[in-house]
C-alpha cells in the first residue's frame, strides 16, 4: 500500500492524488484550511482525518515559560492508500508518523490511522504536566506575594486550557465518529484500541476541568488577598488618622486667636496645651487598644 507523506497543503502532487484517488473538493479545501478544527468525516472509499498534535514552545510574551502550539495533521486513510500532510518540523507529528510506520503494516491502513491518533493522544498528557506544574508555581505566589503578575499568568493560562479543551473536545468527538460509523476504514479488529483512545481523551478531558476549577480557586485567593491587604492598608491609615484628631482640634481651636481660651495668657500656656493634647491622645489610644482596633 502507498503512503504518501506531503509537507504542505498547496502541494500540486495533492491534486494528482485528489483525482487519482477521488478525493472529495470540500475534503481538500478543508485540508488546505490552517484553521480547520479536527474532525473525522467519512467518504466511499476512504475516511478523511483532520488531527492537531500539541507541542510546547516558548512564550515569546513570558520568558521562561513556554506555551502550547497546535499544528495540523491531515490524513486520507483508504483500503489501498494514505495520504498524510503535516509539518515536518513538528516533532509531535513526526513522533506520531514515526510509530505508525514502525508498528503499522500495509495491509492495514486503519491500524496506522489508529497508531497515529493513539501518539497524538498520548502527548497530550505532557501539556496537562505542564499545566500542572504551572498551577502549582501559582499557588505558591498568590499565598507568599500576590502581584499583577500573578493575575496575568491565571488569565493568559485560562485562555491556553480553553484552546485546549476546544481541541480535546473535538478529538473525542473524532474518536467516537471512529467507534461509531461502521463505514470508517476503522476495522472491527482494531476498535477496541479506537475506544481505549477515547477514554484517554476523556481522562485528558477531566483533567483540563480540574485545571480550570484550580485556576478559578487561584484567583479566587488573589482576590481574597488584594482585598484584605487593602483592609489592612485602611484600617492602619483610619487608626492613623483618628489618633491626630485630638492634636489637629486642639491646634485649630488655638489657632483662630480667639479671646479668652485657657491657659491664653499664661507663660507656661504652651505646655499646657501640649500636655492636654498629650492627654488626649494616650486616653483615645487606650480607647481604641480596648475596642481591638490594632
Amino acid at each position: 500500500m502507498p503512503w504518501y507523506q506531503l509537507d504542505d497543503a498547496n502541494d500540486p502532487k495533492l491534486d494528482e492524488l485528489a483525482r487519482k484517488y477521488n478525493l472529495h473538493p470540500l475534503h481538500i479545501e478543508d485540508a488546505r484550511n490552517v484553521d480547520e478544527s479536527v474532525k473525522v468525516d467519512t467518504a466511499p472509499n476512504y475516511t478523511f482525518a483532520v488531527f492537531k498534535p500539541v507541542r510546547l514552545d516558548p512564550d515569546p510574551d513570558n520568558p521562561g515559560e513556554q506555551m502550547p502550539i497546535f499544528t495540523p495533521i491531515d490524513i486520507f486513510a483508504g483500503k489501498d492508500f494514505l495520504i498524510t500532510i503535516s509539518d515536518p518540523l513538528c516533532p509531535t507529528t513526526q513522533q506520531a508518523l514515526d510509530r505508525a510506520r514502525r508498528d503499522g503494516d500495509d495491509e492495514h491502513p486503519g491500524k496506522l490511522l489508529y497508531l497515529i491518533l493513539d501518539t497524538i493522544v498520548d502527548l497530550y498528557f505532557p501539556a496537562i504536566d505542564h499545566f500542572d506544574d504551572r498551577i502549582d508555581q501559582l499557588e505558591d505566589k498568590v499565598f507568599d506575594n500576590p502581584s499583577p503578575e500573578i493575575l496575568q499568568s491565571v488569565f493568559t493560562i485560562k485562555r491556553e486550557l480553553i484552546d485546549l479543551r476546544r481541541v480535546l473536545v473535538n478529538t473525542r468527538d473524532a474518536s467516537l465518529h471512529l467507534q461509531r460509523d461502521p463505514n470508517t476504514i476503522i476495522d472491527t479488529d482494531h476498535q477496541p484500541f479506537v475506544r481505549d483512545t477515547y477514554d484517554h481523551v476523556a481522562r485528558l478531558l477531566d483533567s483540563v476541568e480540574t485545571q480550570r476549577d484550580l485556576l478559578n480557586n487561584t484567583l479566587d485567593i488573589y482576590l481574597s488577598s488584594v482585598a484584605n491587604r487593602t483592609n489592612e492598608v485602611m484600617k492602619v491609615l483610619t487608626v492613623l488618622g483618628t489618633i491626630v484628631l485630638p492634636v489637629l482640634a486642639i491646634s485649630s481651636i488655638y489657632g483662630m486667636n480667639l479671646k479668652g481660651l485657657p491657659f491664653q495668657d499664661s507663660p507656661y500656656g504652651g505646655e499646657w496645651v501640649g500636655g492636654i493634647s498629650l492627654v488626649a491622645t494616650i486616653a483615645l489610644l487606650y480607647m481604641l487598644r480596648k475596642l481591638r482596633w490594632f
